[in-house]
């Protein structure tokens, strides 16, 4: 079961996460911790003037998958707007659910179908997104109050 799970494509994209470092001065800054694993990711990113992600900075404390999950995102994130990644989000929690039939159309997504059929693990495949949207609500809070 855990071999056709952590394959050797999630474990690439495990160690290969883009922008692995906190940002001095994000616009938004999140931290979510999974309550059925454990697993932490830290967002911090820095809009553009139209509202999409110039930088992003990404800390993650996770599993291969929510590792792998991390690193699809991340690479994809950049100069995508909040309702991008949100639309990438609901479809890949879609595709876990079962409701869907694709993970998704970014780069590597088909790599976490193997996921569906272990709903432990869809906490920390999810959380990433969760953090860059939460960072998105805190860039867009803190303009408010600017």
């Amino acid at each position: 079961m855990s071999e056709a799970l952590y394959t050797r494509e999630i474990l690439r994209l495990a160690v290969s996460i883009p922008h692995q470092s906190r940002l001095d001065k994000p616009d938004g800054t999140a931290e979510f911790r999974s309550r059925t694993c454990g697993s932490r990711v830290i967002a911090d990113i820095i809009l553009s003037d139209d509202r999409v992600i110039a930088q992003l900075g990404i800390e993650v404390s996770a599993c291969a998958l929510g590792q792998a999950s991390a690193a699809i995102l991340a690479t994809e994130a950049i100069n995508k707007s909040s309702n991008e990644i949100t639309a990438a989000r609901d479809q890949l929690a879609g595709f876990l659910a079962g409701s869907s039939d694709s993970p998704g159309q970014w780069n590597n997504m088909n790599h976490l179908s193997a996921a569906k059929d272990h709903p432990g693990r869809h906490a920390a495949i999810l959380l990433p997104y969760d953090a860059i949207l939460a960072a998105f609500e805190a860039a867009v809070n803190a303009s408010k109050a600017a």
